[in-house]
């Protein structure tokens, strides 16, 4: 089943992210995905995330392609002009890939090559516009395609716990507009929050899922508070993960097993799934190098 047939018809949908290595030995990633056969309805691939060089999303999804799994091809608008980001997205599409994600994309003063000159030529919106017009069977200049790539699902994002949140909203409706077909959120820890930014984007007619970042510690939530535009985890959640870590730090003094770190992370990601599903149409988990305690996560929410 593909992603937008899954949309359609699922009365929850869940999908999930890796992301390729810095090098060229895919086994981990690769695996990773496999351990989401069946369980996802859609594996998103991170393009060069927080601007550092790595194997390429497109290398990737085609990779995720073969092994008969969705692949949904994350794609940010930093590194690369407006010919070349229509050029991926119809050799995406002749690849068999079917799901894009547009991104404008973090800037290169963030990453591993802060030297690097961005790009920035379109953004979200107008990568959006763009793909919506080859879609169409022209490209930004006007020329006809030989071929249309008739069949693109594309997506975008959102924060709904940017402060203030009306320009979050006010951009939604216009990446709607130009062609978003469903919507991947930044991490969510707050569900009231959520459901009041729900509501007030009740009119958006296109299918939400809710991203979810799986805690790894106290201090990665504390940093994501301090450091990322739109995300905040409450103090409780910090308070439980501190707890666990204190614990296994104590258990490793005494040469014990230690997991409580994990098992909190997934009782937490498993209580966000549960809290979440009445106002969405699905979550989309972000593991960050925890994907094989994905399919944990799903049976602890029950989905």
């Amino acid at each position: 089943m593909s992603l937008r047939e899954a949309l359609a018809t699922q009365d929850f949908t869940i999908t999930c992210e890796v992301a390729p290595p810095k090098g060229v030995d895919m086994k981990h990633v690769l695996e990773e995905a496999e351990l989401l056969r069946g369980r996802v309805a859609g594996i998103n691939v991170t393009d060069l995330q927080a601007a550092a060089m790595r194997v390429s999303s497109l290398a990737t999804c085609a990779m995720l392609k073969q092994m008969g799994l969705e692949p949904i091809l994350q794609m940010v608008c930093r590194d690369r002009n407006r010919i070349a980001l229509q050029s991926d997205l119809l050799s995406a599409y002749a690849l068999g890939i079917r799901n894009v994600l547009c991104l404008t994309g973090d800037h290169t003063v963030l990453g591993d090559h802060p030297e690097a000159k961005p790009v920035f030529d379109l953004d979200s919106v107008s990568l959006l516009r763009a793909a919506q017009g080859l879609i169409d069977g022209k490209d930004l200049s006007g020329n006809d395609l030989e071929g249309k790539p008739e069949e693109l699902f594309l997506g975008a994002i959102v924060t709904p716990g940017a402060d203030p949140v009306e320009p979050q909203i006010y951009k939604l409706h216009n990446k709607v507009a130009s062609g978003a077909k469903f919507i991947q959120t930044q991490a969510v820890y707050d569900v009231d929050q959520f459901a009041r930014f729900m509501e007030k984007v009740h009119d958006i007619k296109v299918p939400i899922l809710a991203g979810i970042v799986l805690l790894k510690s106290a201090g990665m939530a504390r940093y994501m508070n301090a450091n990322v535009a739109g995300v905040f985890v409450p103090d409780p959640l910090i308070k439980e993960m501190a707890a666990a870590g204190a614990k296994d730090k104590e258990a490793k003094e005494k040469g014990e097993k230690a997991n409580n770190v994990v098992k909190t992370s997934i009782d937490i990601t498993a209580r966000l799934i549960r809290g979440l599903r009445p106002y969405c149409a699905g979550v989309h988990l972000m593991p960050l190098g925890w994907g094989h305690h994905v399919p944990a996560v799903l049976e602890a929410a029950g989905v």
